[in-house]
């Protein structure tokens, strides 16, 4: 009875939008036509569909616009207008009240956040539906963020999921299009994303793997900057890091003002999300402007500094390769290899016609390469690939979904801060060193010191292991001739099957017989 009222507020707000117009319209049936003519009560809805599924989400509260926010992501399963206008939707929340931030600290580290820190803000710097950050400052004069899990929350996530499973099974049933948009599906995904936002232990690993990847020893230090995890401060409720300074990404004007290169920031961009790919398979997945900021500091002036690590993805050495080579073979215009990749990855049936696939390749790609280079957008390039692969029954991997989610942010961002950016002069020199090494000498070097470990251990014992099986006793002839029993003693069964049938059909022949006769 508690989701009753839930439910009627969501029903008011979906009527109150027109949602039920998306539902009901895209249904050739006259019942449904009429049902549709009653809900409106005469009423015709005002906007676009995007802007008011957009704007009833925002009126539902922030469960629900985060859900927008997933569903913005999955452009293979909603139309490019609603995708559009849902990736609009901010996560901003007025924030807890600021004793009960500090109880929930003290809950969580079993001390007040007075006696914590020597220093910590009282309010909110920024708050979001799950959580809300307060600065302090450490007692060895660290200044860090705390992130601490907004109370409450699992209830309420439990019950709007549960009205949002329900949601996702009546629409399904509603008709094809309905199906085709998987709902299910989306909400399971949408479930797991929440869930692993109110862990913030694993937000914290997450932020202490990508600061690993790119610290000193990796090389790459010189390419992003990750705040450093305050471990002895953080549970599955609070997050304590490292404070960051910068400008925001989408602050151009005062970039300039700092100094920074911007077009080498914005090449800048695409290297690291592209070594984050190829080379860590590891990668930052919520890369929008409120979570990218930029060193203005003049030792590391122009750096991008990376906040927020609740979303991350990550790629098996078959998916890196797979869209490496699918990169490479697109921008050499090598469509047949495109197609023999969808279907040598199992992805596309067995039996699917590999020029059929590659005819419908070459409709997607061909037209992208009469246009200049700065127009293109590969993250487009790959939405299309994967709506195309559709038809042909491919089973889109959600990794491969939240990469083609978070290249388009990363190509947006690259753009608006250099419309001239070439993505493909950029991206293609980092894939094709990425393949010669994995495919070269280098590859074979590195791929046998990996193994080096295991096969230290295993080398030893081949020698004995060899022995014990030539001294084995030869049990060949053996085994032929209990095969040959076996088969014999089969043989001999079915013979005496087959007489135990005939038998009977003879009997069974004779009764009828004698019951005809009598």
């Amino acid at each position: 009875m508690l989701i009753l009222p839930r439910l009627l507020r969501i029903l008011f707000v979906v009527l109150r939008f027109g949602l039920d117009d998306l539902v009901l319209s895209s249904i050739n049936h006259p019942l449904a036509r009429r049902m549709l003519h009653v809900l409106r009560l005469g009423r015709t809805p005002r906007g676009p569909r995007g802007q008011r599924l957009r704007q009833a989400l925002e009126a539902l509260g922030p469960i629900f616009v985060k859900f927008g926010q997933v569903l913005s992501t999955r452009r293979d399963l909603i139309p490019a207008d609603m995708a559009d206008e849902l990736s609009l939707l901010q996560d901003r929340v007025p924030p807890f009240p600021s004793a009960q931030a500090a109880a929930l600290i003290e809950a969580a580290l079993g001390k007040p956040p007075q006696e914590l820190f020597a220093q910590f803000e009282t309010d909110p710097v920024a708050s979001a539906s799950i959580a809300q950050v307060h600065f302090a400052v450490m007692h060895d004069g660290r200044e860090v963020a705390v992130k601490v899990l907004r109370p409450g929350m699992l209830d309420v996530i439990e019950k709007d999921l549960a009205l949002l499973r329900i949601a996702a099974r009546v629409l399904e049933r509603l008709g094809p299009d309905g199906r085709r948009l998987k709902p299910r599906e989306v909400v399971a995904e949408f479930d797991k994303y929440l869930h692993d936002e109110l862990d913030l232990v694993r937000e914290a690993s997450n932020c202490s793997q990508l600061r690993r990847n790119f610290g000193p020893e990796s090389g790459r230090d010189g390419m992003l900057i990750v705040p450093e995890v305050i471990w002895e401060l953080t549970t599955s409720t609070v997050f304590t890091m490292q404070r960051m300074y910068g400008i925001p990404v989408s602050r151009i004007d005062r970039l300039r003002e700092a100094g920074v290169d911007i077009a080498a920031l914005a090449r800048s961009g695409v290297e690291i999300f592209f070594t984050q790919v190829f080379t860590d398979g590891f990668f930052h997945a919520d890369m929008h402007p409120g979570n990218i900021y930029v060193s203005d500091s003049p030792s590391t002036l122009g750096r991008y500094i990376a906040l927020d690590f609740g979303i991350v993805g990550s790629l098996s050495e078959f998916d890196k390769n797979y869209l490496a080579q699918n990169f490479l073979a697109f921008f050499r215009r090598d469509y047949r290899r495109v197609a023999q990749l969808h279907i040598e990855s199992g992805w596309v049936p067995r039996d699917t016609r590999e020029e059929e696939l590659e005819g419908a390749v070459r409709a997607v790609c061909e037209p992208y390469f009469d246009r200049p280079l700065a127009e293109i957008s590969l993250g487009q390039v790959l939405l299309r690939l994967f709506q195309t692969s559709r038809r042909f029954n491919v089973e889109i991997q959600p990794q491969l979904v939240l990469l083609q989610k978070t290249l388009l942010n990363v190509e947006g961002m690259g753009r608006q801060l250099d419309p001239e950016l070439d993505l493909w002069k950029t991206a293609k020199p980092h894939l094709e060193s990425w393949m010669k090494k994995r495919m070269g000498f280098d590859g074979l070097r590195e791929s046998l010191a990996r193994e080096s470990a295991r096969w230290s251990q295993l080398l030893p014992a081949v020698p004995r292991l060899l022995h014990d099986r030539l001294a084995r006793p030869d049990l060949s002839a053996e085994m032929l001739e209990e095969t040959r029993r076996l088969r014999l003693a089969r043989e001999q069964g079915n013979r005496l099957l087959a007489a135990l049938t005939a038998v009977l059909a003879v009997s069974l022949a004779v009764a009828l017989w004698a019951m005809d006769k009598y």
